[in-house]
């Protein structure tokens, strides 16, 4: 078939990877001068299956409360006159269960387990160079009560057979030793050692090299206008450059599928959640994390790529605002000047943002839509890098109507019409 993919982030350049891999003539059709120039540009550089937890978790409403009160606040909201984001604010509330997040973080795990195993073989296949490493990941808990509070992740893992060490102060020094300048900030840590770090950017930029030599069409520098359909199913694209003929369409936009879909009569509840990142070139190698790190108290991951530390995290509910106050970057540099000091060339930074399309449940949306010939593979929310490889082999086996390679039970749109 002639498959148009919409968006060259790294959930669309790999889905027309194993579109290709499957056979298809594949178009990926861009706004942007190249690939994964926006919120695949600068993320943190992790990808950790075992740490796929949904955002609405049992407890959160409470923390957002005391958040809103936080010099460097993991969570911030900006309300709007915007019905978007008040639907979605409620439909995440009311996953704040223990029953939903169990179920939503089972999905999530499921995915991203596979992911990480396709991103290795992926990665055995073909040539790509982006800074990886496979050293694990460590979650810092600077209190008791998150320690504690780890159980019901921890049986998660078990279910799934994850690998993965409850450490304390002295364990979390020897997985990263760059933590023996703050051991007293923290009380102890979950790793999971099957874990991998790598930049985004890099990887999704070689895939589309590597594929624009093997045939798949690249439309950079143009935005798609609508989608045509003809005897009840789509048919073409419509861009700025021309109209583009497909049998099948993949919507991988991010936060911008919703806005496209719309006319179609599909309410996408896929919203934007602004994340930050800093990039600061290392000045003492032996202060800097070896993989990468998550600080439970401000939600925020520190990982090395290279000569390089990725500082990145925070959700900001905000709309489609793409501003960098100067309060988030102070957040950002508090992190790793607090967990490791000196370690960082604090002189030359490299600020980012990004609006990461977010579910109010947590799993991504990867699957066929009513309308006959269009797909949606988006909502993939802080966990794009993590789960890009598994979601593009799920979506290239769903638009090719082949057996899934893992159950795609709960990870398309029909869950929210139950």
């Amino acid at each position: 078939m002639k498959v148009a993919v919409l968006g060259a982030g790294v959930v669309g350049i790999t889905s027309a990877y194993y579109l290709a891999e499957a056979g298809h003539e594949v178009t990926v059709i861009e706004r942007q001068a190249g690939p994964a120039l926006e919120t695949s540009f600068a993320n943190a550089g992790e990808v950790s299956p075992g740490y796929a937890s949904p955002w609405a978790a049992p407890g959160i409403p409470v923390k957002a409360m005391r958040w809103l009160f936080m010099r460097h606040a993991p969570l911030i909201l900006r309300p709007k006159l915007d019905l978007a984001m008040a639907r979605w604010i409620a439909a995440m509330l009311r996953n704040c269960t223990a029953s939903r997040y169990a179920l939503n973080k089972s999905r999530m795990v499921r995915l991203a387990e596979f992911s990480r195993d396709e991103l290795a073989e992926l990665r055995e296949r073909l040539p790509l160079e982006y800074d990886h490493r496979t050293l694990g990941t460590l979650q810092l808990f600077r209190t008791q009560k998150q320690l504690d509070s780890s159980a019901d992740d921890i049986a998660v893992l078990q279910s799934y057979g994850v690998p993965y060490e409850v450490l304390d102060r002295d364990g979390c020094v020897r997985a990263e030793p760059g933590l023996a300048a703050s051991r007293d900030r923290f009380v102890g840590g979950l790793r999971l050692p099957g874990d991998e770090t790598g930049d985004c950017y890099k990887f999704t930029a070689a895939l589309a090299e590597w594929l624009a030599t093997r045939g798949v069409g690249f439309r950079y520098g143009t935005d798609v206008e609508a989608l045509e359909k003809a005897s009840g199913r789509i048919s073409a694209v419509r861009t700025t450059h021309g109209t583009i003929a497909a049998d099948a369409v993949l919507v991988a936009l991010g936060s911008h599928s919703p806005r496209l879909v719309q006319s179609l009569g599909i309410r996408l509840p896929v919203y934007p959640v602004k994340g930050y990142s800093v990039t600061l070139r290392i000045a003492e190698p032996d202060r800097a994390p070896v993989s990468t790190l998550l600080d439970e108290s401000y939600k925020v991951a520190l990982t090395r790529l290279g000569d390089r530390i990725r500082v990145g995290g925070m959700a900001e509910i905000s709309g489609y605002d793409n501003s960098l106050p100067d309060r988030r970057q102070a957040t950002l540099l508090h992190c790793v000047n607090d967990l490791f000091p000196g370690a960082a060339d604090l002189q030359e930074t490299g600020y980012w943002r990004g609006l990461r399309p977010m579910t109010p449940d947590g799993p991504p949306i990867i699957g066929a839509t009513p309308v006959p010939g269009l797909f949606l593979n988006t909502g993939h929310g802080t966990l794009g890098w993590t789960m890009a490889c598994g979601s593009g082999r799920l979506i290239a086996s769903l638009i090719s109507g082949t057996t899934p390679p893992i159950d795609p039970e709960g990870l398309d749109i029909k869950r929210y019409s139950s």
